[in-house]
């Protein structure tokens, strides 16, 4: 059987190659650095695409393909989208409440519909992300990765110094011993606590059982990510030199959970 002719072999074979943008640009536009920085990326095998290792010169298209860097999804599909919201007390972290009461989703943008990642008690103040990101709102969240959330708290009295070291060490809950915690008392009554867990109303939990409930608490901090600036109820989207902190900073190996 004779061969097609050149042109349509050339057809065929180009048919059957990614199409899209070129690789290194789309990394560069979320952040990841230069065209050539992208590329170095590329070139040391530390990028992939539908979990194949990705060479120079590959094509993606962002809503189809699954780009990711050292492990992480990059998001670099359209639409996705990151907010830092500044929560204040007496607005609950839910999509919605039965009880009526104002979400954190009320307070940023209806479209594109986000969540939160993680949660902040009702009365907890302070920093909280949400977005439509599953893969990377997964990561954050999942205490294996050691995201760090930082906070400061205003509690009754003035914390000892062997209390400070229980909060260090590990403080024994109902559901299980804490893993260390950063501690220090900047002023009297006030401690800045920096812990990578996630159990619900973990902070408070731990500064009752060393004898000091919580009066105010307020996360500072969640990773890379702080914003002094930004008043309670106020919210913008993440930078993209924030986004690819925050990628980085869930790119590691998983910590062994406790």
């Amino acid at each position: 059987m004779p061969e097609p002719p050149l042109w349509e072999q050339w057809a065929a074979t180009s048919a059957a190659l990614p199409q899209g943008e070129r690789l290194q640009k789309v990394l560069s536009a979320r952040g990841w650095g230069s065209r050539r920085v992208c590329e170095d990326l590329i070139a040391a095998g530390r990028v992939t695409v539908n979990g194949d290792v990705a060479v120079l010169g590959r094509r993606v298209d962002p809503e189809v393909d699954k780009v990711e860097v050292d492990g992480v999804p990059l998001g670099v599909k359209a639409g996705l989208v990151y907010y830092l919201l500044n929560k204040p007390a007496g607005v609950v972290t839910t999509a919605s409440d039965p009880q009526g009461r104002r979400t954190v989703v009320q307070l940023v943008p209806e479209e594109p519909r986000v969540y939160p990642v993680g949660r902040l008690d009702v009365a907890t103040e302070g920093l909280l992300l949400l977005t439509n990101d599953g893969d990377l709102a997964n990561r954050i969240a999942h205490p294996s990765h050691g995201v760090e959330k930082e906070y400061l708290a205003e509690v009754e009295g003035n914390v000892s110094g062997g209390a400070l070291r229980r909060l260090r060490d590990g403080v024994e809950l109902e559901d299980g011993m804490t893993a260390p915690a950063k501690v220090s008392q900047p002023n009297p009554g006030v401690l800045r606590l920096t812990i990578h867990e996630g159990r619900n109303r973990q902070v408070r939990r731990m500064c009752e059982a060393v004898g000091h409930p919580v009066q105010r608490l307020i996360r500072v901090r969640i990773g890379p990510l702080r914003d002094a600036q930004l008043q309670p109820g106020e919210w913008r989207e993440l930078d993209q030199r924030e986004l690819k902190a925050l990628i980085e900073a869930v790119s590691g190996a998983p910590r062994q959970i406790r």
